[in-house]
């Protein structure tokens, strides 16, 4: 599937008491970047809510003055559900911050009942797409 791409550059306001950048600050920006892939892949970011956050893992602290590039795609599909995985990482030296999975859902704006969205993930040889995939099921298998 396509990945959709986020920078953000990391300032003064965005850090916690420790300096580094502030949980919350990352969680706006990893749903806003998982948002975006959904919304791409629909077509219509008006059907789409987020049902799950899964978990944002912190692989290494990220300091003031870096700039964080946000990867996500979506690595899961189910008939009204839309499983995403996001990559944070420096982008200046490629190092992984952060990652994890949320999924969203597709409803009609009107009512807010669930539908189902149509969309079949790709076919992927990619190692490391596969990787997310089999991440994504381990999540909805309970692993």
């Amino acid at each position: 599937m396509k990945k959709y791409y986020a920078t953000h550059l990391v300032k003064s306001e965005d850090l916690n008491h420790h300096g580094t950048l502030f949980a919350a600050r990352t969680a706006s920006w990893f749903v806003e970047s998982a948002f975006i892939a959904a919304a791409c892949e629909h077509g219509d970011p008006s059907e789409i809510v987020c049902r799950n956050i899964h978990g944002m893992s912190f692989r290494t602290p990220v300091r003031n003055g870096s700039v964080v590039r946000f990867t996500s795609r979506v690595v899961h599909t189910g008939s009204t559900s839309l499983m995403v995985h996001v990559e944070v990482s420096d982008e200046l030296t490629g190092q992984l911050a952060v990652d994890g999975y949320l999924t969203f859902v597709t409803v009609y704006k009107e009512t807010g009942e669930k539908h189902p969205h149509g969309i079949v993930l790709d076919e992927t040889e990619d190692a490391h797409e596969v990787a997310e995939r089999e991440g994504a099921q381990r999540l909805r298998a309970g692993l």
